[in-house]
Order: structure tokens, then sequence, then C-alpha cells
């Protein structure tokens, strides 16, 4: 937890863990335990189910089948009941979520849901999970037709905190009824298997292109300790935890994303945030080549910053001050890196 949890060097700095509601009392202690551990650590918690309790369901089995329409009552008292659960015993959940994945059905444990069915479980039985935020609909992917179904019903939309949603297959968009109805949306499940230097560098373009293309407000990586995860097997930090690491440790809760414009360096991704009073860039080189950057700073005035190179060759590596003259910074990105800048 201190390798994944930790935000100090070395260390990925996650913000969130999602974990898995679980009708069995002996997971749901050591989901308690795994909290615990990452609230004591500063992190924040939220939690889905993979499948309502076997009782509820049609089929009378946590594989397969769908919620029975007459227990959505007692699945909305289930998943408060567990919120409830986790904060009396010292781990307060930030959400919960009302299923993971939906949109399938897979031959582990899982539940089907149409929109509709969605969208009506919110608007008649969303208002009794009051005793935390509540999460819907973490799709398969950011189906924008399934989320609209849900946010254009205002009933719904009202007991609707977070939608949630997954990357598989596609659909990193913003979603506008989300933006105009003021709902954050998270990104709250991907992976890649792949786990080669490239494609470690795809997965810091997938985070700049979910906070600055679809606007999402949180980005959540699959699964924390795997060979293809932030931690390896053998509990140390992979050259992927270290670029997640980059957003993460130096963006922190409650961070606001800053206005960029266009780069006129198409292989430089350049994002921008204000983390408490502190301003933090993010800049991906994924050309073959160094690139000498120039980022110019408008209606306010800046000083120095640090920065930190992930590369083939460097993970997290601390560099010399850079300091602005005129208002503006140039620092040389090595080839195929990711840099964060930290103000002083």
């Amino acid at each position: 937890f201190d390798q994944l949890f930790g935000s100090g060097a070395g260390q990925v700095g996650l913000n969130f863990l999602r974990i898995r509601i679980a009708s069995d009392d002996a997971w749901r202690a050591t989901e308690l335990n795994h909290a615990k551990a990452a609230i004591q650590r500063g992190a924040s918690v939220f939690a889905s189910p993979w499948s309502p309790p076997a009782r509820m369901k049609t089929n009378n089995n946590i594989i397969g089948g769908k919620l029975i329409p007459d227990s959505a009552s007692a699945y909305a008292k289930y998943l408060n009941d567990f919120a409830l659960y986790m904060a009396a015993n010292g781990a307060p959940l930030y959400g919960v979520s009302v299923q993971n994945e939906p949109d399938w059905e897979p031959g582990y444990e899982g539940c089907v849901w149409t929109a509709e069915e969605m969208r009506d479980f919110l608007k008649n039985h969303g208002a009794l999970i009051s005793a935390t935020r509540l999460m819907a609909p973490e799709l398969v992917n950011n189906n924008q037709t399934y989320v609209n179904t849900i946010l254009s019903d205002d009933a719904a939309t009202a007991n609707l905190d977070i939608v949630g949603t997954h990357l598989y297959g596609g659909g990193l968009v913003e979603n506008a009824l989300a933006k105009a109805k003021g709902k954050e949306v998270w990104m709250t499940e991907h992976l890649d298997t792949l786990t080669s230097w490239n494609a470690c560098i795809n997965t810091a373009i997938e985070i700049h292109d979910c906070f600055t293309r679809a606007n999402f407000n949180a980005y959540i990586w699959w699964y924390g300790k795997r060979f293809y995860g932030l931690i390896g097997q053998e509990g140390t930090v992979t050259k992927r935890g270290f670029v997640v690491s980059q957003f993460a440790r130096f963006i922190r809760q409650r961070a606001v994303r800053l206005s960029t414009s266009a780069n006129t360096r198409p292989e430089v991704l350049v994002s921008s945030y204000r983390n408490g009073a502190k301003r933090v860039l993010v800049l991906i080189n994924k050309g073959v080549f160094k690139v000498k950057q120039t980022i110019r700073f408008q209606d306010i005035t800046v000083g120095s910053f640090l920065p930190y190179t992930t590369s083939a060759a460097e993970n997290v590596a601390q560099g010399a001050t850079v300091s602005a003259a005129g208002n503006s910074i140039v620092y040389t990105l090595p080839a195929g890196s990711i840099t964060t800048l930290v103000e002083q």
C-alpha cells in the first residue's frame, strides 16, 4: 500500500481505491482492510458491486440473471448498508456504484441492466442511498445513448452524483448533458496488458485525453498489483506505475484543470492543473526526437518549476529547477517521455 498510495519518491501516489461490494462477509473484511490502508495514506475509496446478492436476482445466482424488480428497494438498502458498514468500521466511502458494467453479461459475477432499468432504479430508489454519493452506470464503454437515457430524466439525475464509465471498446468523449447538469464523470476502470515502453506512453496519452478531450474528473487504472499494473507481482513499481505517478503524485484530489492552447508541436501534449496554490504541468513527448518546448503563461505570474521525468531510461527523475523569464519557461523534453513540472 505504501508503494501504491504513498506520494513520496518512488511511489505511485494514487488518490483513489476502487473496491468490490461483496455479500460475502469474509471478503467484506478484506476490502475493509484495504480501504483503511488506502485512507490512512490520504486516498479516498469508492465501491462497485459486480452483482446484487443472489437472492435478489431472477436466477438466484451472482453469475448472469437480472435484478428482480420487486427487489429494487431492498437492493438500494443493501448498497446503503454497505456504506454504513464501511463508515462504522473506520473507512467512510466517497461513493457507491449501482453496478459494474451493466451493459454486458460476462461468464463471471455480473448483472445486466438496460438503460431504462438503470434510469428507473435511480429515479425510484436512488434516494434510499443516502449514506454516501451515488455513481452510475459504469458501462463497459462510454455509450452516450445509455448515459443520456439516464441524464435526460431529471428525477433520476437528481439522485445521481457521479457518472461512471469504462473505456473498453471506446467512448473517450465528453458528455454534454453531464456537463450541462453539473455532474462529474469518472473513468473508473481500464487496462492494457502490454508492458512495452510504447504501451506505457500510450497510458499517459490516454490519461491526458481523458482529462483534456473527455473532461473526465478522475481516471482509475485496473489492476493495482499485476504484471501489467502499477506495481508488479513482486511488489515493485512498474514502468506503467511510474508513468501514472507523473499525474497522481503531483495532481491531487480537488485539483482544477487549467486551459491550455493547442501546441504548435503536435508530438508534445500539454495539460495544466492548479493543485492548491501550485500549478502543475504534464508534458508528454510521444515523438522519437527530443523537443525544446516553450510554455507561455497568460494572466498569471509564475516563478520556477521543478521537473520530474519518466522515460525508457528514467523513473520520475528530478531535474534542475526551471526558472521563468518573461512569464515563459523553456524545457527540453527527452524523446518518448513524460515530464511533470511542479511550481515552486
